[in-house]
């Protein structure tokens, strides 16, 4: 199984183009050491040739221009990539759909809450039905493996997580299980598995049974503090409320990370706010210790080779 991560950081990216926290202007005057980051989302393959996107961030055109990976060469238009699954509804998780119009039709895999948000909300499946057929939905069921088209040596289990429906859902702080899945993902010729949660407000025993027996975790590591946004006077949300387990909390992904055997646990969906994005600061520290790892823009993931 290989992974590419196309975005590592939080919605907004990092810097965030309006933001002049410690970490943003460090970043952008060069001042502290870090790398910028786009939005969310990764690539998966069986073979390195056919690939499935999962997310599809804002910023899906930079990450293109970074990634030979989505290059059908021989053709004159095309791409690498069968089919698209969603996590979420997230607007930066799916607005990247927009700016893949030209290849329509792709075949979309989400939830039928998922579905739903994306077809009222935020209408990206009505509006792109005039590009070439627009999106084509395959439902997907929680706790139902499927298999998509491409990279068949794969198969794919979506589990309910604790997390938020996007503010502009009816299903705000009130949502159903299926509008966030993480993705199980099972190479059946190796027998490695990755467990792909950028969005986990809280582990339950849904999810933990899936997290103690995953070979790698990529993992929500959205912010250090639940009250980060408001310490660093940015916002008023907390982790909590936005559908994210803050890293450093007594019961918080750090503290759960410590009791799984994963061989790779890495932390995914990172906040521009968040202390671990400076590579020199101690909280930085603290997750080398651990063997925790900080993904970025371009990693590249390996399994069972």
């Amino acid at each position: 199984m290989f992974i590419k991560v196309l975005g590592s950081a939080a919605g907004g990216g990092f810097p965030q183009w309006n933001c002049n926290c410690a970490n943003c202007q460090g970043v952008r005057e060069g001042s502290i050491p870090a790398r910028p980051r786009t939005q969310s989302s990764i690539l998966i393959s069986d073979n390195r040739q056919d690939w499935v996107l999962c997310n599809a961030s804002p910023d899906i055109s930079e990450q293109i221009r970074h990634t030979p990976e989505f290059v059908k060469h021989g053709h004159l238009r095309g791409t690498t990539v069968g089919d698209i699954i969603l996590t979420d509804s997230q607007i930066d998780h799916s607005t990247g759909l927009l700016s893949l119009r030209e290849g329509c039709p792709h075949r979309v895999w989400c939830t039928a809450e998922v579905h739903e948000d994306l077809s009222t909300g935020f209408p990206i499946f009505p509006m792109l039905t005039h590009w070439n057929g627009g999106l084509l939905h395959q439902q997907i069921v929680p706790m139902e493996p499927f298999k998509t088209r491409v990279c068949t040596q794969l198969r794919f289990t979506p589990i309910p997580i604790i997390s938020n429906a996007p503010p502009y859902s009816p299903w705000r702080d009130k949502p159903l299980p299926g509008h966030n899945v993480a993705l199980f993902i099972e190479d059946e010729s190796t027998g490695k598995s990755v467990l792909y949660a950028p969005g986990l407000g809280e582990p339950d025993d849904v999810i933990l049974p899936w997290l103690q027996k995953a070979d790698c975790l990529l993992i929500d590591g959205t912010v250090w503090q639940d009250n980060e946004l408001v310490t660093t006077g940015v916002g008023r949300n907390t982790g909590k409320a936005m559908g994210h387990l803050a890293l450093s909390e007594e019961k918080g992904m750090l503290a759960m990370l410590a009791t799984l055997k994963a061989q790779r646990k890495i932390l995914i969906h990172i906040n521009n706010t968040n202390p671990i994005l400076n590579e020199s600061s101690p909280e930085r520290a603290s997750l080398d210790k651990a063997g925790i790892e900080v993904s970025w823009d371009g990693m590249e993931i390996t399994l069972g080779e």
